[in-house]
């Protein structure tokens, strides 16, 4: 197939690119390179810098068959300071690829988030979960979210959202918003001290990128609506560090700092329905996935 990546220079987006080329599609990706970068995408791939918020000259050029639209504003503390900015990215720009796609009969699949739109989890959270998110970011995911079912039901499309995890995985850099695992090694890589905000009894659902793309690959041809894509597995970032530790065969004590306002306590998903109507499931158990991330990361260190 002749598949469009938006956000293909970035972490989930540039393997995934690869995965594609693996499978033997023809592969585009829109990027405007302010997060993405150029070297992490094989040479098969044609890259189109471009803005989601103006998608159309891309689109009519590529004439995509089915798009995997990744691109995104997704830092939390910037969708707080600047809801504005983020809904004009998030909404948008999901809006204006939507309609890019609709005119090219092109399905569409949607990166979206399960923590930021679920909130506080008692339990793994399921698909009809009550959606409480504490910041614009997940309210303008969930808000692209919407705009997809609408499309479903007003022009017969057949566009699936998938709520990811925490993931990590190779090509995740610990700068930014980057995920705990990335700055983790990162730091312990450079000889530097981790920290653990509270006390690190806070417990996210790690979930490995390369799964992660599984599942992106599994919605391609489904009829449409909502999935987790999870582990349904809570771990502890203090679990976390010491199988980082485990991983790394480096043992440093790291420091401890005040709790962050906001920061959820409890975050799971129920990844049940993915397997039951996507035939997928999880493959990749934390101990494995985070000995190939640190592969990754100490390859980097030249």
């Amino acid at each position: 197939m002749r598949a469009l990546v938006t956000g293909g220079a970035g972490f989930i987006g540039s393997n995934l690119a690869d995965a594609l080329l693996a499978r033997g599609h023809e592969v585009h990706v829109l990027d405007d390179l302010s997060k993405g970068r150029r070297e992490r995408l094989a040479d098969a791939v044609d890259l189109h810098v471009a803005d989601i918020r103006e998608p159309d000259e891309v689109f009519d050029a590529v004439r995509p068959e089915v798009v995997f639209h990744l691109a995104a504003q997704a830092d939390v503390r910037s969708s707080v300071d600047r809801p504005d900015v983020d809904a004009e990215i998030n909404v948008l720009g999901t809006i204006r690829v939507l309609e890019a796609a609709r005119r090219h009969d092109a399905q569409l699949v949607f990166a979206s988030t399960g923590g930021a739109i679920y909130g506080e989890c008692d339990g793994p959270a399921g698909e009809d979960s009550e959606r409480r998110p504490l910041a614009p970011y997940g309210a303008s995911k969930l808000c692209g979210e919407e705009y997809l079912a609408t499309w479903n039901r007003l022009y017969g499309t057949r566009h699936v959202a998938l709520r990811f995890g925490n993931v990590f995985g190779p090509r995740q850099e610990p700068h930014g918003e980057a995920g705990v695992v990335a700055i983790f090694m990162g730091l312990l890589r450079d000889g530097g001290t981790p920290k653990i905000y509270g006390d690190g009894a806070q417990t996210r659902d790690y979930v490995y990128v390369h799964d992660v793309v599984g599942a992106v690959l599994a919605a391609v041809g489904h009829g449409g609506g909502v999935f987790n894509v999870g582990t349904g597995v809570e771990t502890s970032v203090l679990e976390l560090y010491r199988a980082i530790e485990q991983a790394t065969g480096i043992e440093r004590p790291a420091e401890h700092a005040e709790p962050r306002l906001g920061e959820l306590q409890r975050s799971v998903l129920d990844p049940s329905a993915a397997g039951r109507e996507l035939g997928w499931r999880p493959q990749t158990t934390l101990a494995e996935g985070l000995r190939q991330t640190w592969d990754w990361v100490t390859s980097q260190e030249d």
